[in-house]
């Protein structure tokens, strides 16, 4: 009978062990919730003139993402995504427009990519000041017209203003300023699904 039972043991070393593998499993991942904002520092620049769609960006997470006082996502972790749209600066009202969309997330020291989806960010070029158009030598026929497109009445009865002096003139439109967003520039998305990732071992805090 005591080898019978010294045949069972090994098994029951083994059934009481193997619970505990089990629940340690799920005890390392943690979901970082939608809503979550990720504040990244650019490693490349991109711009409304330099860039084009579908062009590869990269960043590096600069503040650590806690949940539940746990750190989900250390600061190093890097982000990948892409330029979304380009608009490069126009005539009048056309202004300059990046816009970046990331979609893959690498915590730091791991080396598995985990998808995400963040709202797009953009950033906006300035728009022609009052100034600038008092500036633009408009023939008479047309300065009313561009005046209503800059701003109704008001931009109407400086179009008509400016046509006027300029008489037979040429038209000579300015373009808009194109934006940049150099490399190190911070900048701050939002993640619009949660996203779980995996804890290095032996993290329990911050």
């Amino acid at each position: 009978m005591n080898r019978n039972l010294f045949r069972w043991i090994p098994l029951m070393v083994a059934l009481s062990w193997l619970p505990t593998q089990v629940q340690a499993a799920p005890d390392r991942q943690i979901t970082i919730p939608a809503g979550t904002l990720l504040h990244l520092r650019m490693e490349n620049s991109v711009g409304s003139d330099i860039s084009r769609v579908e062009q590869p960006v990269r960043a590096a997470v600069t503040r650590p993402v806690i949940v539940r006082g746990r750190t989900a996502l250390p600061a190093g972790s890097v982000a990948v995504g892409h330029v979304a749209a380009v608009r490069p600066a126009g005539h009048l009202k056309q202004r300059s427009l990046v816009t970046l969309r990331f979609t893959e997330l690498t915590p730091r020291g791991e080396e598995e990519q985990v998808r995400i989806r963040t709202r797009s960010w953009s950033a906006l070029g300035p728009s022609l000041t009052k100034r600038d158009v008092e500036g633009l030598g408009i023939p008479a026929a047309g300065g009313a017209v561009i005046g209503g497109l800059i701003g109704g009445k008001k931009g109407a009865g400086i179009g008509a203003a400016v046509g006027a002096g300029a008489g037979a003139g040429r038209l000579m439109v300015t373009r808009g300023k194109n934006v940049r967003v150099p490399r190190g520039s911070v900048i701050t998305v939002r993640l619009t699904e949660p996203v779980s990732v995996e804890l290095p071992t032996g993290t329990t805090g911050r």
